[in-house]
């Protein structure tokens, strides 16, 4: 692999939509050929960062959700942009909260996340995570 493939892809801000992203991302990084728990937490991260864009970052019926894959000869990108510009924070959770755990799973889960700025002429912000492609056959 010389080039960077991206998959880039605007969805509706609906739990509903969950399993396809889920499936998106799973089926871009089969190529990898990664151990099946290095394929599994990337797309579990995902999950959690569209699951915060769904609940925290899209407050408007309507509102999309743009979620990108870009795979380097060294890591694997995600990144999960919604329209809100609040950031997210990590939270502690109490062992009886439903919620409020998702921040924590995916720092677990990568080798690095961070926030980023909109796109130009966009509004929001961008959630990204990274993971090195050191598992790759």
């Amino acid at each position: 692999m010389s080039a960077a493939r991206v998959l880039r892809v605007v969805v509706p801000a609906q739990p509903s939509r969950a399993s396809g992203v889920r499936r998106m991302v799973a089926e871009q990084l089969s190529y990898l050929r990664w151990p099946a728990e290095r394929l599994h937490n990337a797309v579990l991260a995902t999950d959690e960062l569209f699951a915060n864009a769904v609940r925290h970052g899209s407050p408007d019926a309507g509102d999309m959700v743009t979620v990108s894959v870009e795979c380097t000869d060294h890591d694997v990108r995600v990144t999960v942009a919604d329209h809100s510009p609040d950031l997210p924070r990590h939270r502690t959770a109490d062992d009886a909260d439903e919620s409020g755990r998702g921040l924590a799973i995916v720092a677990a889960l990568v080798d690095d996340w961070g926030i980023a700025p909109p796109d130009p002429g966009e509004s929001g912000k961008r959630v990204w995570f990274s993971s090195e492609i050191q598992g790759a056959s």
